[in-house]
């Protein structure tokens, strides 16, 4: 499996480090370097890019703030010097943040989760692949169909899937399970919940509401929402 990425960062020996490991690695096809969030965006509108290494620090529009921008992101990984925006990282979902400067084993433990989830990924979006996963709930096992889904809920460690039917606590991390959803189907509204995009029945100030159910959506995630509403909007 080769993973199409681009690398993005204004900084030239950075751009040139990461370009040598990207080369080294194997199964990674880099389809462009970028100095910049606007020449990445450019290539994310015409290529099909699956992975991104992802500086913070750029003039215009730092890497933080490009994420943020994007309704459907491909996998990213942060790379920068600095370690003080980790966890806003990861609250955007990022699949890794590596420090700057990079170890080769650093990179590779990485780059080899990714094409992991590539994988997983993959298998569920081919033909006669299930809408179902299983999930350890009530002393056993139960089977969560995709489209019965209405949001997942962290607490905690736990995750609560709440669905028509019922709801199940599963000892399973939010990001874990948000790696595993079918792409384009399911939306962050902040950090502690996960929608189906197709269940949301109104979106007023700041809440989503689904059926019974009234959500808060986060300041992060609110530019997306509208974004997505907005492709889908029947215009006047």
């Amino acid at each position: 499996m080769n993973i199409r990425c681009i690398i993005v960062d204004d900084e030239p020996l950075a751009r040139d480090g990461m370009e040598l490991l990207v080369a080294e690695a194997g199964f990674l096809q880099l389809v462009a370097t970028c100095r910049s969030a606007m020449e990445a965006n450019a290539i994310l509108a015409k290529e099909q890019i699956d992975l991104i290494f992802l500086d913070i620090q750029m003039p215009k529009i730092r890497g933080i703030d490009f994420l943020k921008t994007l309704t459907v992101k491909p996998l990213v990984i942060i790379t920068t010097a600095y370690s003080d925006f980790a966890l806003e990282g990861f609250e955007l979902n990022v699949l890794d943040y590596l420090v700057k400067p990079i170890t080769p084993e650093r990179f590779l433990v990485s780059v080899n989760r990714a094409r992991e989830l590539m994988s997983i990924k993959q298998t569920a979006t081919q033909d006669g692949a299930p809408d179902y996963f299983f999930i350890r709930a009530n002393n056993g096992y139960e089977k969560i169909l995709y489209q019965e889904i209405l949001f997942i809920e962290a607490t905690q460690n736990y995750s609560t899937i709440h669905t028509t039917r019922a709801k199940f606590m599963t000892l399973t991390t939010l990001r874990t399970l948000e790696e595993q959803l079918p792409v384009g189907k399911f939306l962050r509204i902040q950090k502690s919940y996960i929608v189906a995009i197709d269940k949301i029945q109104s979106f007023t100030g700041n809440e989503v509401t689904l059926q019974q159910y009234s959500l808060p959506v986060s300041k992060n995630y609110k530019e997306k929402l509208m974004t997505l509403i907005d492709q889908r909007l029947i215009k006047k």
